[in-house]
């Protein structure tokens, strides 16, 4: 008998299996990923399934729409002439040519935000009141709308700027320095966005010491994460959404969680959800996605530059465009990029998709909480899909479904978990 069991420890071993697996569960009964998933999955059932799948399934339309509105306002600002309103307008401020692209956006931005307005009241104001997922009144929501196009309007001018530099410098090779000038912005929100533009949306005040602070601290410092600085936001003031974020570089690192998460989440879903953020920083995600940004945006600069060119000649005349220095043209670049940008929605998802789903399974990994991950994936279902077929979630999603985190989480479970057992959630509290 003991030579058998030695064949069968030496099989087991060959085979990459790990031995106290194969004797810890003799007598219990055998834990079964997807029966333990669909325990989770299926407590999303009847009115609020449908209620969460008829609201992101709209989103699918709102991505087709979203995209022709804003080429049809482009195109409008073009077939108008205002575009070359805007230009003489800027023209006769300033003869500096360096100047004049970031005056001109100062119209354009305010017009194309007017323009849009009737349709962004509906989709982000209006249809999340339907969805129950907006808790600001008009006043305050639009308030913030306010903030925002003044934001726009300082980012933009200044990114045109230096975009419509590089096109005069290097016409025939802007879009590649035009790659670098975006990468670069996009670096600096990353700087100055979470110490000097979220705090003008929401106040930030120092995370109360207790338990949980001291698990987040505990967790970050595995990773050598700093953790200085941690924050709670009170983003319960515009919606219902449990939120979290590690951002910044340098001094500007901090680790931020919204009132939601720490208010309607369990100590297991905090650290699962701080888990995952934790992983996004570990794992660079946030240089991967620039890079990968950068490759995605250069491309769409390079059609730019191949069709923009033709466009001017053949209708320059009509919309007041002189050439590709202009900045008449930028509703025409705009235009372009738009249409660009919406045949690369499978793409772009797919990318904040595979990261996002690198950052579960790192956070599976530090915080070693599978339920915890499984009900706070299951709390996400009240504004995203929970079960969508392969094809669909390829496309549309920008996050792995809640199913395909919960069977993570359980197959996390399974492979990790000593003795494991199929938890039965019950009915998940959605306030």
């Amino acid at each position: 008998m003991s030579r058998i069991l030695m064949l069968f420890v030496a099989a087991m071993l060959v085979a990459g299996l790990p031995v106290e697996s194969g004797f810890a569960q003799s007598g219990a009964p055998a834990f079964d990923v997807e029966q333990a998933s669909r325990a989770y999955i299926d407590t999303l059932q009847g009115a609020e399934l449908e209620k969460s799948n008829n609201y992101f399934e709209g989103g699918y339309w709102l991505i087709l729409w979203g995209a022709i509105v804003g080429i049809l306002v482009d195109f409008l600002i073009l077939q108008s002439r205002l575009s070359a309103r805007f230009r003489d307008w800027a023209e006769r401020v300033t003869s500096r040519k360096w100047l004049q692209p970031a005056l001109y956006a100062l119209p354009y931005v305010i017009a194309g935000f007017l323009i849009t307005l009737p349709w962004t009241i509906y989709t982000d104001f209006f249809r999340e009141q339907q969805y129950d997922l907006m808790s600001q009144a008009f006043g305050g929501w639009f308030g913030e709308q306010m903030i925002g196009l003044v934001i726009s309007l300082i980012m933009f001018s200044l990114l045109i700027m230096a975009i419509f530099a590089v096109i005069r410098r290097a016409p025939k090779t802007w879009w590649l320095w035009g790659t670098g000038v975006i990468s670069i912005f996009l670096f600096i929100g990353m700087m100055l966005g979470p110490v000097f533009i979220s705090p003008l949306f929401n106040d930030y005040q120092e995370m109360a010491e207790g338990p949980m602070r001291d698990r987040i601290v505990a967790m970050a410092a595995e990773y050598d994460i700093p953790a200085d600085n941690i924050y709670v936001f009170d983003q319960s003031k515009q919606h219902k959404r449990i939120s979290a974020n590690v951002s910044g570089i340098g001094p500007t690192i901090r680790i931020s969680l919204n009132d939601n998460l720490l208010e309607r989440t369990d100590p297991e879903e905090v650290a699962a959800v701080m888990g995952h953020e934790l992983g996004h920083y570990v794992l660079g995600h946030t240089w991967r996605t620039i890079f990968i940004l950068a490759l995605i945006i250069g491309f769409g600069l390079f059609v730019i530059a191949r069709l923009a060119p033709r466009l001017i000649e053949r209708h320059g005349a009509r919309w007041g465009i002189r050439n590709m220095s202009d900045p008449a043209a930028i509703p025409l670049l705009s235009l372009i990029l738009t249409a660009y940008f919406f045949a690369a929605t499978p793409a772009l998802n797919s990318l904040v998709r595979i990261t996002e789903s690198d950052a579960d399974q790192f956070g599976l990994d530090s915080a070693r909480e599978p339920d915890g991950f499984a009900e706070v994936s299951m709390r996400l279902s009240e504004y995203r899909k929970i079960e969508p077929g392969p094809i669909e979630e390829m496309l549309f999603f920008d996050h792995p479904s809640g199913a395909t985190r919960v069977r993570m989480a359980m197959q996390w479970k399974a492979d990790n978990v000593e003795n494991p057992v199929i938890q039965n959630p019950g009915k998940l509290e959605q306030e």
